[in-house]
């Protein structure tokens, strides 16, 4: 019952602790971010935390499965809190082609996908970071769920190269997620104005379980593996 009692404390963990980093490594990278979207993430963990900003004036959640959402709002509380935050609009529809058909529009776009398989492999590929780089206003960041580098590394190494051709800045942070297959998780997180290493603005880290200052800036060290296969 114990181990039990463990890894369901830690799954809840792991919950914030991937909800928080891929939403606070984007916005806090960002010196004003006004207008976010995330893809996917239609459990609401994800707009959970950007709500925790108050510089933000629009959130769209563009989620391909209207259940989803309703499941998280039926079951998960904790994950849906904030769906009835004034500032978030939702939008049933693919999110290639959501932001496809935007120019311009958005601060910080973040795409919180399951893996390259199936109906998400689209999100994985050059032309999706295309439409990603044609969507942000200047100066916005894009972030993706970009898997494990024990188990993906190869597919890893092969999207940094083509979207080094998109955005000037492509970083890969990594963190511990003891519940997911290999026990970590990665990001891209790319822009074209500045490294996302270093954060610009801080958030109330009283709010988070996970993120502070030191931990965006730990992600980023890469083992020596890692970044011999970015060379």
């Amino acid at each position: 019952m114990m181990a039990l009692d463990g890894i369901v404390q830690s799954s809840q963990k792991d919950e914030f602790a991937y909800q928080e980093m891929i939403s606070h490594l984007a916005l806090c990278s960002h010196k004003n971010p006004k207008n976010v979207v995330c893809i996917g993430g239609g459990d609401g963990g994800v707009i959970r935390e950007v709500c925790k900003h108050d510089s933000v004036e629009k959130i769209t959640l563009c989620e391909i499965d209207k259940l989803v959402c309703e499941s998280s709002k039926k079951y998960l509380p904790h994950m849906s809190s904030s769906f009835d935050d004034k500032r978030v609009e939702f939008y049933y529809d693919d999110g290639c082609e959501f932001i496809r058909q935007r120019k311009k529009e958005f601060d910080i776009i973040i795409v919180d996908s399951s893996d390259p398989l199936g109906p998400a492999e689209v999100l994985f590929q050059k032309e999706f970071y295309k439409t990603c780089a044609e969507g942000l206003k200047e100066g916005g960041i894009l972030i993706t769920q970009a898997e494990s580098i024990w188990l993906d590394l190869k597919l890893i190494s092969n999207m940094k190269n083509f979207i080094k051709e998109i955005f000037e800045h492509v970083e890969y942070s990594n963190i511990t997620i003891p519940t997911y297959p290999s026990g970590t998780i990665g990001f891209f997180v790319c822009n074209n104005s500045k490294s996302s290493k270093i954060p610009v603005r801080k958030i109330d880290e009283e709010k988070c379980s996970y993120y502070n200052e030191e931990i965006h800036q730990a992600s980023f060290v890469l083992p020596k593996f890692v970044e011999k296969s970015f060379e």
